[in-house]
């Protein structure tokens, strides 16, 4: 098949002879007596998804996780609303990645000890009981009667919890750039997802903070918006809602969240929202693949990124600063907004990359 690269204009589009419609609306005539043009107007509500292991052949029915793009169309194809949803299959059950329900215990008995990094992953000790389908930027707090405080929080670089496990008796001016990782205060315990190999003595002085230059998604914006290396343990707490008198952390139940822009469901609707206001006749993917460093990762199939070796043409990202608001892997969101613009007959199935998922 032919590679597609979407270059697609406005005219181009309007020169379209059918355009489909969702089966929600019927299309309607629009007449423009001025210039005695007749054509379809493209109001309507139009899906598209794309799925985990598409790229090898498993069909939509079959696959553990899809994404869904569900757009609202007016007369001349600007964007009135969109959705982005990330579904995947648990014990059997559907559920969305966005969801933000979590079942969280602590044992404050447990004192947290490092997985072993490296490619013989093997987990460590962890306070922390965790169920959820969203562990992106996840984080949770608590603290004992006995005033010990304990933290967790989801690295979204190394995918690795870290955890904090704080004496009553803690120095909490103590600035957060001292909790490295080598210290012992901030503990790498268990994987979350993936197969990353982590190697704890090279990231010794580093801290969740700083694994590497993407770190800035932690404090960019959320809960920890204000809270940098040079802030207290005792205002990284309160930032995460512990509250404190007399410098000393007062008992609370535990408590969970998203830090930076809110896990998968802060990404997902930074990306719908992005999409409200424009014309899906002009902006046909969320990646423009005709950019050279994505366009020689597209094989002859129109599938990005399996035919290639680097890492850094496997995966589309656009950092915080970009359209998602963190980083996410769009190219995988990116098929499935084009499938919904193939749903309302602006693009053809030909003109779809199919993104790594």
């Amino acid at each position: 098949m032919k590679k597609k690269l979407l270059v697609l204009g406005l005219a181009s589009m309007l020169a379209i002879a059918a355009v489909g419609c969702s089966q929600d609306t019927g299309a309607t005539v629009i007449e423009d007596t001025d210039a005695d043009v007749v054509m379809e107007s493209l109001a309507g509500r139009y899906v598209g998804y794309s799925w985990n292991g598409e790229a090898n052949g498993v069909t939509l029915e079959d696959t553990h996780q899809y994404i869904e793009t569900i757009l609202e169309l007016d007369d001349s194809g600007i964007i009135q609303d969109a959705k982005v949803r990330f579904f995947v299959q648990r014990d059997g059950y559907w559920t969305t990645r966005q969801s933000g329900n979590a079942y969280v215990d602590v044992d404050f008995s447990v004192d947290p000890t490092p997985a072993e990094g490296g490619e013989d992953y093997k987990a460590g000790n962890s306070m922390f009981t965790v169920h959820t389908a969203d562990m992106m930027s996840f984080y949770a707090t608590a603290v004992s009667d006995e005033g010990v405080t304990a933290v967790v929080m989801v690295d979204p670089i190394t995918r690795y919890q870290f955890e904090m496990k704080i004496p009553q008796d803690f120095d909490f001016d103590t600035p957060v750039g001292d909790m490295t990782i080598g210290s012992g205060l901030t503990v790498p315990t268990v994987r979350t997802s993936g197969g990353r190999a982590a190697e704890w003595d090279e990231l010794a002085d580093n801290t969740i903070f700083n694994v590497n230059p993407w770190s800035h998604v932690v404090t960019k914006g959320g809960v920890l918006g204000n809270i940098t290396e040079d802030s207290s343990v005792q205002e990284f707490l309160e930032a995460f809602g512990v509250e404190f008198n007399g410098g000393q952390p007062q008992p609370k139940a535990v408590e969970y969240g998203y830090f930076g822009t809110g896990g998968w469901e802060g990404n997902l609707n930074a990306i719908a929202e992005s999409l409200v206001g424009k014309n899906a006749t002009e902006f046909t993917s969320l990646i423009d693949w005709s950019n050279e460093r994505y366009a020689g990762a597209i094989n002859d199939d129109n599938i990005f990124g399996v035919d290639v070796a680097t890492g850094a043409t496997r995966t589309v990202q656009n950092s915080i600063d970009g359209i998602s608001g963190a980083t996410v892997r769009v190219s995988r969101e990116a098929t499935s907004y084009q499938r919904a613009l193939v749903n309302a007959g602006i693009l053809d199935e030909s003109d779809v990359i199919i993104g790594r998922f």
